[in-house]
């Protein structure tokens, strides 16, 4: 077992040139693009369907953009770690441009479906980019500085996602909400073409093509399953059982044949780092409480609350703005001390605390009570979000640092769908249920259909079925949160295993035998 990675490059005396700031600036529109997109599309949805049409296909708007990214991720971190992080980055910015502006393009719902496809293959290589370059440029101990930056974009993407794409789509039009894409996608683009230089990488290793195929078929199988099951079919159905067999088939031959690649898509040996293992098993409980969290409590707010679906973004203020100050003082702590254990523990810990709070929420809970409730939740995801990263990169080797950063990234978003999807379908049963119970024959004709009704089906319910509706709502909350807060415990159980080994490259260092030669340093010019 090994935690002690090569020591990467860094400036003398720990402190990051103008011009860095300048690439990281980049970094974060790049990052923006990959997260804000899926929201500002989700508000002009409705108007794309009454313009193109295909109603029945309109989930596969979401779910080709969501396999593509997933299922790109890996790859996109080997390509990175084979032939060089700054080609394969821009490479996935143009690529997700050219999917923006073809989908912004396009004239009916199957070219649309389409060009969302190579909208996510883009967006796969975007947040894993990221990750690895600011991996590059800056050793873990200074990294820690940069968390409130990252914390900071994800928490603008989640309350400004639905206020720009309303805004977007009702002034200019829903094919805006992909063209807005382009001017940013520009500016990332060239300010990291002329400012950003990495040492250039040529590997003649060929690319692990099985491996890439196995691994693509198991994350497109998985993914299929959270977004199909509960929904489209049964999750006891036969196409559901078909998928999960294939996934496992697949993921089974793929981690035997990385055993024999010459050059695996994911080289195993990165998990003999128990510190890399937990950081991946706490970044799947983070993206599965997280994202099932920001599904449910607009949900919560507009039908038990009634709050306007409008600003549902800033509905989520309390939870993202404690997550935003967390990390931030997280990141600090991290860089002046080197100690970053007691922030999974504490994480995990708030998360739980944060979880089972919600779970309490039934229709007399106010606004205030649930937004102190959020910010316990948001406390702990702030201790999580870039710590998690940061452990999981501190404890692999520089050559493996994309692998790294692509691995923890699919974890999280492996996370986010299986959490939509068991505590989707744990409310939409529950909800289901109550409604029967409170509402008799017309609650349940209610949610035949579905379980989560707009503000516009709400206000033409009879007052009756509209409490029942409201109280099964709470029911479902309720449900959904307490599995959310059981999950957290793994999480706090894998923090208690993390090692803690010191963060490299900050402050004065003695020299000793496991120090490893500097590698090249990255070169940035100045600006």
């Amino acid at each position: 077992m090994t935690d002690t990675p090569d020591t990467p490059a860094a400036d003398a005396g720990g402190k990051q040139p103008r011009s860095v700031r300048v690439v990281l600036l980049a970094l974060m529109i790049a990052m923006m693009l990959a997260m804000l997109d899926n929201m500002i599309i989700g508000t002009a949805m409705p108007t794309i369907v009454g313009e193109l049409g295909g109603l029945e296909h309109l989930s596969w708007v979401v779910t080709a953009y969501t396999l593509a990214t997933a299922a790109s991720t890996p790859l996109w971190g080997k390509l990175g770690d084979m032939y060089g992080r700054k080609g394969t980055f821009l490479s996935s910015i143009v690529i997700f441009l050219i999917g923006s502006a073809l989908s912004g393009m396009a004239q009916n719902m199957g070219e649309l479906i389409g060009f969302r496809a190579v909208q996510g293959l883009g967006a796969g290589g975007l947040m894993v980019g990221v990750m690895a370059i600011i991996g590059d440029l800056i050793p873990p101990r200074e990294r820690g500085k940069y968390q409130g930056m990252m914390a900071g974009v994800m928490a603008l993407a989640m309350i400004g996602g639905p206020l720009v794409g309303g805004t977007i789509t009702d002034n200019w039009g829903w094919r805006w909400a992909f063209y807005i894409n382009l001017p940013l996608g520009v500016v990332a683009l060239v300010a990291v073409t002329a400012v950003l230089h990495l040492p250039k990488k040529r590997s003649k290793a060929r690319i692990d093509y099985l491996g890439a195929a196995l691994l693509t078929v198991g994350i497109t199988a998985i993914v299929l399953v959270t977004t199909w099951g509960g929904t489209e079919y049964a999750w006891s159905s036969a196409r559901i059982m078909e998928l999960i067999g294939i996934g496992v088939a697949a993921l089974v031959g793929f981690m035997f044949w990385q055993t024999r690649a010459a050059e695996p898509v994911v080289p195993l040996h990165i998990f003999r780092s128990l510190n890399f293992t937990l950081m991946s098993v706490i970044g799947f409980i983070t993206g599965f409480v997280m994202f099932g969290a920001t599904l449910f409590l607009p949900l919560y707010q507009q039908a038990v609350q009634g709050a306007s679906a409008t600003n549902s973004g800033l509905l989520l203020l309390p939870m993202l703005g404690a997550m935003l100050v967390t990390s931030m003082v997280a990141g600090r702590v991290t860089t002046n001390t080197g100690k970053y254990k007691v922030f999974p523990v504490l994480g995990s810990a708030l998360m739980i605390v944060g979880l089972y709070l919600l779970s309490t929420m039934d229709t007399g809970t106010s606004r205030v009570t649930s937004g102190i409730f959020m910010a316990v939740v948001g406390l702990g995801m702030g201790c999580l979000m870039q710590i998690t990263m940061l452990v999981a990169q501190n404890s692999v080797e520089m050559r493996d640092m994309g692998v790294a950063s692509s691995s923890t990234t699919l974890f999280r978003t492996l996370g986010s769908s299986f959490g939509v999807a068991i505590m989707g379908a744990l409310f939409n049963h529950r909800v289901q249920d109550v409604m029967a119970e409170r509402g008799g024959a017309l609650g349940s004709k209610v949610t035949e259909q579905s379980a989560q009704l707009d503000a516009k089906s709400l206000e033409k319910l009879p007052v009756l079925v509209r409490e029942a509706y409201q109280h099964a709502v709470s029911a479902g909350t309720h449900s959904a949160f307490l599995l959310g807060a059981v999950v957290a415990v793994v999480a706090l159980a894998a923090a208690v295993f993390v090692k803690e080994v010191p963060l490299k490259g900050a402050g004065p260092k003695e020299a000793g035998p496991t120090d490893a030669p500097a590698a090249q340093p990255p070169v940035v010019e100045a600006v």
